[in-house]
């Protein structure tokens, strides 16, 4: 099959590699659509030592089975393999398994390729009206999800009265904004850096989105969801917070610096770490998507898969406005 491979830093290339293997109860999925994550880009740069090259990258993925009795079958992944057995899996969950593999870390390839393997009880069906494009965004927009769901535990704030601010215009953060809408908060504004980004996400949705510095001083939030994760998102998470209020941390931008303790303390600020999704609140994010819950998620943009290296690139050097790239093998 023909698969794009990360080789060195900030190098890929688009060439022939082995099918990949299924065991157990794994099935062979035609990869039609496969989005660029942030986690991906970081080890383009190198800045991951969990993704060592040579490596297939990728992890949000839809396609169709083609293997085995469900061959034809037209699924969203879940890249999240577990154990099954131990206490957290039992207890649901599983995105905090031990043992723990995700696609596009050894020892699982990515999705960047024609096809990939996977365990069937990680694939969800996606009904014939919902594109490939609409399904493959299931994967990001689930950590936005999830965050809601874990940030419900602490919240004291009805929804209709919760006032929420979710950081970054990538698809993390416009993803927990429409995850925020999608379950009813009504008062949901979403900050971004880059202009264009800014200016593009304010023609595709009717969120208020403004820069870092059209944030008022005296404007405070009662959930904060930080889809970016640097110090700087983190300052702001902490000075804009209510008293009693709630930051919820996607982003795995750094993991050094930013938090106001003492504020945090004073003011009882709850700060939750969220890592990915629960397979229940990946289940419910597509459940939205096919429902339309989630909108038109008409704010992707497209390139061919032996076209990655130029995605990659374009996004670092700013190029890019769309919150999201998709990939098309």
């Amino acid at each position: 099959m023909k698969a794009l491979v990360y080789t060195s830093e900030k190098t890929l290339e688009y060439r022939e590699t082995p099918n990949p293997e299924t065991v157990d109860n794994d099935v062979l999925i035609k990869v039609e659509s496969v989005g660029l994550c942030g986690s991906d880009m970081h080890a383009f740069l190198g800045h991951d030592e969990r993704r060592p090259a040579p490596l297939i990258l990728g992890h949000e993925a839809a396609g169709t089975i083609v293997s085995g009795p469900d061959s034809g079958k037209r699924v969203t992944v879940n890249p999240l393999v577990t154990c099954g057995t131990c206490d957290n899996c039992k207890n649901g969950r599983g995105n905090i398994c031990a043992n723990r593999q995700i696609i596009s870390m050894p020892p699982r390839e990515g999705a960047f390729a024609e096809y990939i393997s996977m365990p069937m009880q990680n694939l969800v069906e996606v009904p014939d009206n919902v594109s490939f494009d609409q399904a493959a965004l299931c994967e990001p927009i689930a950590c936005g999800w999830h965050a809601v769901r874990l940030a419900e535990r602490v919240l004291t704030s009805s929804h209709e009265n919760t006032s929420a601010l979710a950081i970054g215009g990538g698809a993390i953060g416009l993803g927990a904004a429409l995850s925020l809408k999608a379950n009813g908060y009504q008062d949901v504004v979403i900050v971004e850096a880059n202009e264009k980004r800014r200016n593009f996400i304010t023609e595709k949705t009717d969120f208020k989105v403004v820069a870092p510095a059209g944030l008022t001083e005296d404007q405070c939030f009662d959930l904060i969801i930080d889809g970016v994760g640097i110090k700087p998102t983190r300052e702001m998470a902490c000075r804009v917070a209510k008293p009693g209020g709630v930051i919820a941390h996607i982003g795995l931008g750094d993991s050094q610096d930013g938090l106001d303790i003492r504020r945090m303390t004073l003011q009882e600020i709850s700060f939750i770490g969220c890592y990915t999704y629960t397979h229940e609140h990946f289940c419910e994010t597509a459940e939205a998507i096919f429902n339309g819950g989630l909108g038109s998620l008409d704010w992707v943009e497209f390139r061919n898969l032996n076209d990655g290296q130029s995605a990659f690139e374009d996004i670092l050097a700013g190029n890019v406005c769309a919150p999201k790239i998709v990939l098309k093998p």
